[in-house]
This record gives structure tokens, sequence and C-alpha cells, in this order.
């Protein structure tokens, strides 16, 4: 399995309430085995380059194990976060080596 992080966007000043809540950690759950790590969410944060902070912010991260990229996405876009217009950001990680000495 490949691993991936989900990066999720929230419409800008979108507060969580008790059923989106719900529905997220239903989504979560649901995952089991493929929800490497559950995250944390943003409690600030800012922006560099174009990360259209008009329409949305930064609002958590998730780790994803799956096949491929295709995989991911497919598991992304069961989110119900989709559903309230926010967006993820998937992308595959990769491993960094170690500095010299």
């Amino acid at each position: 399995m490949r691993t991936f992080i989900f990066i999720y966007r929230n419409p800008t000043r979108c507060a969580p309430t008790h059923e989106t809540s719900a529905a997220m950690k239903a989504w979560f759950d649901g995952m089991g085995e493929r929800l490497a790590e559950l995250g944390k969410p943003v409690v600030a944060s800012d922006t560099v380059g174009n990360c259209s902070p008009g329409t949305t912010e930064l609002n958590g991260y998730s780790i994803v194990q799956a096949e491929n990229l295709a995989g991911a996405l497919a598991i992304a876009k069961e989110c119900p976060h989709l559903t309230r217009n926010g967006g993820i950001e998937v992308g595959e990680l990769g491993e960094v080596p170690a500095p010299a000495g």
C-alpha cells in the first residue's frame, strides 16, 4: 500500500456542527485500516501561494493508505466534507533521503 495525505479545505468561515462532525467520524470509522493516521484539525492558518483563500481555508489533514492515486481519490470522493462545498487535496507521500553526515 502507498501512503497519501488528504488536506481538507473548508468553505471560508464554515463552522462544524454536531451533524457534520458525526458524518466525518462515520466516514473515518468506515475507512478501517486504510486510515493510517487520523490527523489533526487546524486551529490557526495562513497561506503561501495560490490556495484560493477567498473561498476556502485550511481545515486539517489525514494520512490514508491506498493501492494508488485513483484508489485514494475514490476514498476522498466519499467524504461528507464535500457536501458542504469543502475540498480535499490528495497527494502521494514519498520518502526523503536522510541528510548526509
